[in-house]
């Protein structure tokens, strides 16, 4: 995989279902988008022109005719997140109501305002559709001052009734309820699965038979004023739904309220809470689905937080989803999820949704879905996604049908043969003939995909989560820290920004698609579009570091990246070296710059200007910003270039760089010697391991007795995390904006040290003064299982984290987490295969030793170089194990 798609892939996340704007992306003519051309110093030596080019090369960037033979290996590379959830835009230009109550919204409004965006290359497609439904009166939520207005403290004793369920039915014997039987709630602590739980019981056998429990939020709030103020609550049953298991609404009425002098500063916000809550609950009632209830609340929230990003037509779309009907909500939510885009009625079935057609119809009378069933509705475009509804024999009875004939047996085959007829005179027939098979198809509106899509980018702030992260917190798989979300700086600071944002990310994807697709063409035009954008719009220096990844700029140099190794794949270096020159030009304060000044050293040496290497390399050490493995690439590239005549004195650095580093060397009984496979080898107890095994066997043996793990840098991250953890969620404003993260946002960035020094400092003087053991202990068993950034509860266990920290020392352990918190990102990997430890005979004391284990013809990164000597200079005990195959001899 080429280096920047890995990268490109995690930015894009799950692929939306369409892009608007492909058409436009095609239609723009390559050299239109970049016109230049590049000498071969890699400068830039003419701008405009009719015959503009990239390079001096003979063959236009903008010719696809070179790639198209010898497509670079990586672009066959397939792309491992398939599946798709989110999508497009389109905005309405202002409402209209209608005497009936029919909002009329005519939605031809651009996607990026053309008259505020100053990404003006990729314009925006205009759509002209309408979307005519009805809101109801009082269908958005309620605002904060009436959710406070719901039970006053006064009202609430005696006089007011507080709607809530009762759940938990199941557990419950009485099945036959009656409307206005009486209940009382009781607190129930000694239920094992929820302390707070409270139970609702029935008056008609005084009050000794259980009905079920209130609801686990509902509870949370109330337990501790029951337990504390003793309030006593009776109430009536209102409804008896037909199925015994469904929640059970009911009233209630607090009898006894301590008065104003009983209570302590806590009652009032604790009342409040419960009383929002309430609120909550009447608004999504027991009956919604988990999954419908984190939906809502991932829209009300983003709405709440966000709102600046939407106009009020927006807003009003997304609001009135709560206001259709249940199956509506289910069924809209269930088919988000799936692929798509375009779904067979006839395939569709839930259990919880009682009739998915009219569940259908509202959804597209509101204009959250579209559907097909007339022939005269389905242009080429949606024929082609249409048909990959039907499987392979339905295909090939349309081709028989048709008599048409087709290369290939595959689906793709047969779906490319029926496209190729589509103009030939049979359209009406063709399209017909799909219809009557594939029966009523729906797909998500284009307004509902993009506003979905935008909510969920706001709520993670991030393209690899998405609505299943919800489920797996409600299922307990993944447990998220708790911090505090302090309200400072905001990743969109304005609606421009945001829509740039979602252009870049669109760019991006079309960019991977035409890798999937082996399209080279198209990857040039990504480049090309993408090189003007790096700089057509500032970072804004006032912002948090840690937001430049939430800006266009920030996505195009994921682009270009990623065009630098498709173009060097194919060896057109001087085009590299300009885009290179670009990107560094552009970003001044960036973790980056590294790598991009190794690549264009070492381009510029490809390209037969060594003394230009040279000075590249040169004026990167000089270059605050380039660290770890990149500086030590950079050193060695001047130790290799540097001599006689270009440099006649040897570097400052040379000895640092040459330090003889201590190896050994073993040797073991290989499976294989062939070049480019991986070495497997028999262990001591003659089972097949790995290069790793067989040196922890090795160094546990005669080796010296060392226990040991293979772990790379995971050890190290998670000791990183379980001894910095009350630094790393500790409140500092504008880090932490979802309640979904593992880490604060600056975390990578170099101002997570500067703003957190003297906290750092101080923990990790407690760390070198021999108290990292305990800190461990403690951090250990207070967050075991909460998720947290580089920290890998399943692979270790406390004893050996426990024995790594006390055998590596408190001073080494200090220094390497110090290296950490100052630069995470270039840190976080490289680190030594295997860490050994031993004990002295008294089981206190003892050592420990790290291990980069090499095979044959493998070399040492220049990461792992960086960390090899970092240690080194810490005062780390590491050497280098290599494990050379004693080939069998074949008679």
């Amino acid at each position: 995989m080429l280096t920047g798609r890995e990268s490109l892939l995690r930015l894009i996340g799950k692929r939306r279902r369409s892009l608007p704007n492909r058409h436009l992306l095609l239609s723009v003519p390559t050299p239109n988008s970049l016109n230049l051309d590049v000498n071969d110093y890699g400068n830039l030596i003419s701008v405009a022109g009719d015959d503009c080019r990239f390079s001096e090369d003979p063959t236009p960037l903008n010719d696809p005719s070179k790639f198209s033979d010898d497509l670079s290996s990586s672009m066959k590379k397939k792309r491992k997140l398939t599946q798709t959830t989110l999508l497009q835009s389109s905005f309405w230009s202002g409402p209209k109501q209608s005497e009936d109550g029919l909002v009329i919204r005519n939605l031809q409004q651009p996607i990026l305002d053309s008259e505020t965006s100053e990404f003006n290359l990729v314009q925006r497609s205009e759509l002209s559709e309408s979307i005519c439904f009805k809101v109801d009166d009082g269908s958005c939520p309620p605002s904060s001052e009436e959710i406070s207005k719901t039970v006053t403290l006064d009202e609430a004793n005696g006089t007011e009734a507080i709607q809530t369920f009762i759940v938990g039915r199941k557990f419950s014997d009485v099945q036959d309820l009656e409307i206005g039987g009486n209940v009382c709630l009781l607190r129930h602590p000694e239920n094992i699965k929820d302390h707070n739980a409270i139970k609702v019981l029935s008056s008609k056998s005084g009050f000794s038979e259980m009905l079920g429990y209130l609801p686990k939020d509902l509870s949370q709030c109330l337990a501790p004023l029951i337990d504390e103020y003793d309030l006593k609550f009776e109430g009536t049953i209102t409804y008896v739904p037909k199925n015994s298991a469904e929640a059970v609404p009911i009233k209630v009425v607090c009898h006894k309220m301590p008065s104003e002098c009983e209570v302590s500063g806590d009652f009032k916000p604790l009342w409040e809470k419960f009383l929002q809550v309430v609120d909550h609950q009447m608004q999504f009632p027991p009956k919604t689905t988990r999954y419908q209830l984190n939906f809502n609340v991932l829209v009300q929230e983003v709405l709440r937080s966000c709102s600046h990003l939407f106009t009020a037509d927006e807003k009003a779309f997304l609001e009135s989803f709560p206001s259709l009907s249940e199956d509506s909500q289910r069924l809209f939510i269930r088919l988000y999820t799936r692929k798509g885009p375009w779904f067979r009625l006839s395939n569709i079935s839930y259990s919880e949704v009682s009739d998915s057609l009219q569940a259908l119809k509202d959804l597209t009378v509101r204009g959250f879905m579209s559907s097909v069933k007339d022939a005269n509705e389905l242009d080429y475009e949606k024929m082609k996604e249409i048909l990959e509804l039907l499987n392979v024999a339905e295909l090939r009875d349309i081709l028989s049908t048709n008599k048409v004939f087709s290369r290939g047996s595959r689906k793709r085959d047969l779906i490319n043969s029926l496209c190729s007829c589509y103009n030939d005179g049979t359209r009406i027939n063709l399209v017909t003939m799909i219809l009557e098979r594939t029966g009523l198809c729906a797909k998500m509106s284009v307004t509902a995909e993009s506003l979905i899509w935008r909510v969920e980018r706001l709520f993670f702030l991030n393209g690899e989560q998405d609505l299943s992260s919800f489920v797996l917190l409600d299922l307990g798989i993944i447990k998220y820290p708790t911090y505090k979300c302090i309200d400072s700086e905001k990743s969109f600071s304005n609606r421009t920004k945001l829509l740039a944002y979602e252009e870049a990310i669109e760019v991006a994807q079309f960019m991977d698609e035409a890798f999937e697709s082996e399209d080279s063409q198209t990857v040039l035009k990504c480049i090309m579009i993408a090189e003007p954008r790096i700089s057509s719009a500032s970072l804004d220096s006032a912002n948090l570091v840690a937001f430049n990844r939430f800006t266009a700029p920030w996505v195009y140099s994921k682009v270009v990246l990623l065009g630098v190794s498709f173009l060097e794949n194919h060896k057109r270096y001087n085009q590299a070296v300009y885009l290179l020159r670009r990107l560094l030009s552009c970003f001044d304060c960036d973790g980056r710059r590294g790598y991009w000044t190794v690549r264009l050293s070492t381009d510029l040496e490809h390209m037969g200007r060594p003394n230009e290497s040279l000075l590249v390399a040169e004026q990167g050490l000089l270059d605050p910003w380039v660290r770890a493995g990149s500086r030590v690439a950079l050193q060695r590239r001047i130790l290799r270039l540097a001599k006689p005549p270009r440099r006649w004195k040897a570097p400052t650095f040379s000895n640092l760089v040459e330090n003889k580093i201590p190896e050994v060397t073993i040797q073991g009984r290989s499976l294989n010697c062939e070049v480019g496979m991986k070495n497997r080898f028999y262990g001591e107890d003659g089972e097949q391991c790995g290069v790793e095994q067989l040196a922890l066997q090795y160094y546990n043996g005669e080796g010296g007795g060392w226990q040991g793990l293979h772990t790379e840098s995971s050890i190290w991250l998670t000791i990183f995390g379980l001894l910095m953890w009350d630094i790393l969620f500790s409140d500092v404003p504008g880090v932490f904006q979802t309640r979904f993260q593992t880490a604060p946002l600056d975390l990578e960035t170099e101002s997570f040290y500067i703003t957190r020094k003297e906290t750092i400092e101080s923990q990790l003087e407690k760390v070198a003064n021999g108290m990292a053991e305990e800190i461990l202990i403690i951090s250990y068993e207070t967050h075991r299982g909460t998720a947290c950034r580089g920290v890998a509860w399943e692979r270790f266990s406390l004893e050996e984290l426990r024995a790594a920290v006390a055998c590596v020392g408190g001073v080494c352990v200090a220094s390497l987490c110090r290296h950490l918190a100052q630069d995470y990102r270039s840190w976080c990997s490289g680190m030594p295969d295997l860490l050994l430890w031993r004990f002295k005979e008294n089981g206190y004391e003892g050592e420990a030793k790290l291990v980069e284990v090499k095979s044959e013809k493998d070399r040492l990164s220049e990461q792992q170089r960086a960390w090899l000597i970092l240690l080194m200079d810490s005062g780390f005990n590491v050497e280098i194990c290599k494990v050379r195959p004693a080939c069998l001899i074949k008679p």
